[in-house]
């Protein structure tokens, strides 16, 4: 019965991974404009598929078992607003840590703050995001710093004991992401110009030193979007939302975009489209390393349990064999292949296994029931490993109950061959042919053979972890201190502190940053000189900026023009915030879909185009694109008539050369060239302004900038 069971459970994955790659090829094949339609479908099959409710064989046993719901937000975040003097709030998101213990007896812990700078008034027009604090990521010891620059040493160091009184470092601000670009350019220059030729001992040691501080940067930024997706993602909490739908796709997409070179330099428009592309593809990798891993682990009687985030979200998960199933299954074949781990039929250590065990009961068809069951029986399990399902070619192994050293190595491989081909040997897959050569051969062949040497880094899977073993609450606390303590011996990056300690850093900066915030010379002083920056956009040409842009690189940022402030200019800077802000709803609509009038509120798209009216002397040559789409894709009168009216005011030659567009279609139904010759023929009185609520304590206008768009005029 069993063989059968498990014979089927294959030929059922078998049948669903065909399914998957037939989708995924049809997908590829279609165009552009369809392609996301058949991706929303592809990630829908995808769910239906992959969801753990009736998978035979013997991992049924854990599978089966019921999974916690989506715990509500208020049962494990916290919001924290605080008033910031000149116009802004810092909005601090904390949360309940059970899975670790917190000095001073409370589990709620800051971990992320991100400040808003209203302009001291209650419209969300003129808002705009700052700056982001992981509160975890913390200036390293001067011990810390050492170590990281030391070459080859793979190794944590020590813990950072506490906190500094200072501010904690922002790791981006939103407002100005192009300055990480020409950071990263000017540095990586300076690498190559000046240190690199004094010899391969300081060549290594700085190349080391900037590799460890940019992966420990990098941990704290995938830690910050990992709780900003389970915060949207769990149900809300009392009151209004703390950002807009609009405003966590533009946190999560910029520090998604901190990983790439130029990715600073991407427009806020592509932010929502390349943040849904990547949750797509994270999905899609999950779902092919969960049912390659459950199949892998199926054909060697081994028993895979998934492992969840609080909002029902599979990142990791555990293989565990039953004790039982060690003196029948001796001698058995085995293949490591996407395991990566040593034969356990063949290891005597697991029949007097000193380890971590659990007991569970199940039934006399080894269904997973309570210990009151009449007929339950007892089976121990002992734990194999854990697994991470990030990894864009197969799962990683984060954790070897077994053999420590053995995910370490893992990663070291990775690591080394870049530090030797790159630090000392100066060799790069660009500048030498051979070594691109065989690199891409390697990495093939290992990538195909499901070999975990030389993969992509583990940073995501061991930084998530963290954040499931901090929130998860069903772990059995002696597991998650063991899995702990394993990964505290894998790291690699000397910069690093173990979870308790971040507890600890996190609450001191966030104390830090609260008084930073009520100092008058603190905060309130910093969001001053960053809006008499964002001036210098109203006073000066893009030569002129390009000029103090390379003013503030050659001086390692140390000079930063900046204006005099004054009404006159702070009036200017309210403005030229608002249009910004209508234009990009205007562009958004423009690109969604052909059915504005369904999936859109007109009358918002009617408030942004009566605004870029009032001021069509600031409009530019994307404002009149936007409204020439709109005219086309609304059969609404009074919508065309406000995109006509915004057309005929502008100034810019767009919007002259939208309208002739416009006049030349032949396509256009009657009502539009009438209403079109009108306006090219006769003046028009002035539109009326629409009125629209814009109160921030509206939680329907606050908490949807966008979202109340997306709803139609149902």
């Amino acid at each position: 019965m069993k063989k059968r069971r498990s014979q089927a459970a294959s030929s059922e994955g078998l049948i669903r991974l065909k399914i998957i790659k037939a989708c995924w090829n049809m997908r590829i094949c279609l165009d552009k404009s369809s392609r996301r339609n058949a991706s929303v479908f592809l990630s829908i099959l995808l769910v239906s598929l992959l969801t753990p409710n009736s998978f035979l064989g013997q991992d049924a046993r854990l599978q089966d078992q019921p999974q916690p719901a989506p715990t509500s937000s208020e049962e494990i975040f916290r919001l924290e607003r605080v008033s910031v003097a000149g116009g802004a709030e810092l909005i601090t998101i904390q949360a309940r840590l059970d899975g670790i213990q917190v000095p001073g007896g409370s589990n709620w812990v800051p971990l992320v703050s991100v400040l808003r700078d209203t302009l001291g008034d209650l419209s969300p027009e003129n808002d705009r995001l700052r700056y982001v604090w992981p509160l975890t990521y913390t200036r390293p010891t001067m011990g810390q710093r050492l170590s990281g620059a030391v070459p080859f040493l793979y190794s944590r160091v020590g813990n950072k004991k506490s906190a500094s009184e200072k501010a904690p470092p922002p790791v981006l601000d939103l407002a100005a992401a192009d300055r990480d670009v020409w950071n990263k350019i000017f540095w990586t220059a300076l690498q190559s110009l000046l240190l690199d030729p004094y010899g391969t001992p300081v060549k290594a040691a700085t190349r080391s030193y900037r590799q460890n501080s940019s992966d420990y940067r990098k941990s704290h930024i995938i830690r910050a979007l990992s709780l900003l997706a389970l915060y949207q993602s769990v149900e809300g909490c009392e009151g209004a939302p703390a950002f807009s739908q609009s405003e966590l796709a533009e946190i999560q997409g910029r520090l998604r975009l901190t990983d790439k070179t130029f990715g600073g330099l991407v427009g806020d428009l592509n932010l929502r489209g390349y943040q849904e592309q990547q949750l797509m593809e994270q999905r899609d990798t999950r779902g092919h390393n969960w049912e390659l891993l459950r199949q892998r682990a199926e054909a060697e009687s081994l028993l895979f349990e998934p492992l969840q985030m609080p909002d029902g979200s599979t990142t990791h998960a555990l293989l565990w064999v039953a004790k039982s199933d060690l003196a029948a299954n001796q001698g058995k074949p085995y293949d490591n292949r996407f395991l990566n781990i040593l034969n356990p039929w063949t290891d005597k250590r697991l029949l007097t296994w000193q380890g971590y065990s659990e007991t569970r009961f199940v039934d006399s068809q080894n269904l997973p029931v309570s210990p009151e069951t009449s007929g339950a029986r007892a089976t121990e399990l002992v734990p194999l490993a854990l697994y991470g399902l990030d990894n864009p070619k197969i799962p990683t192994l984060l954790v070897d109950f077994r053999d420590g050293f053995n995910p370490k190595k893992r990663e070291m491989s990775r690591r080394v061959l870049q530090d030797v081909t790159r630090n000392v040997l100066s060799v790069s897959r660009f500048g030498d042919l051979p070594y691109f050569l065989g690199r891409t051969v390697f990495d093939f062949v290992t990538g195909r053979r499901g070999m975990d040497v030389n993969q992509p880094s583990r940073l995501r899977a061991y930084s998530q972890l963290k954040l499931l073993l901090s929130l998860n609450q069903s772990l059995d606390p002696e597991l998650r201190e063991q899995i702990g303590n394993q990964l505290e011996r894998i790291s690699l990056n000397p910069l690093e502190n173990d979870l308790k300690v971040e507890a600890k850093l996190a609450s001191q900066q966030y104390e830090a940053l609260l008084a930073y915030a009520k100092r008058p010379d603190g905060l309130s002083q910093k969001l001053k000189r960053d809006r008499r920056a964002e001036m210098v956009k109203l006073e000066h040409g893009r030569t002129e900026q390009v000029l103090f842009r390379l003013a503030n690189i050659l001086s390692f940022g140390k000079y930063t023009h900046r204006e005099k402030a004054n009404p006159e200019l702070e009036a200017k800077l309210d403005v030229a915030r608002r249009f910004a802000y209508h234009t990009r709803f205007l562009r958004e609509v423009a690109k969604s879909s052909l059915q504005i009038d369904v999936t859109w509120n007109l009358s918002e798209v009617k408030r942004s185009l009566q605004f870029i009216v009032d001021h069509a002397q600031e409009a530019d040559a994307k404002s009149a694109r936007a409204a020439a789409i709109i005219f086309l894709r609304t059969q609404d009168h009074e919508t065309r008539r406000f995109c006509l009216e915004s057309l005929t005011r502008i100034t810019n030659p767009e919007a002259k050369t939208e309208l002739l567009r416009l006049s030349g279609l032949r396509d256009l139904d009657q009502a539009g060239k009438d209403l079109l010759i009108s306006y090219l023929t006769t003046p028009r009185e002035p539109t009326r302004p629409v009125v629209v609520s814009s109160d921030k304590s509206n939680s329907s206008t606050k908490g949807n900038k966008s979202n109340s768009s997306t709803k139609g005029n149902q």
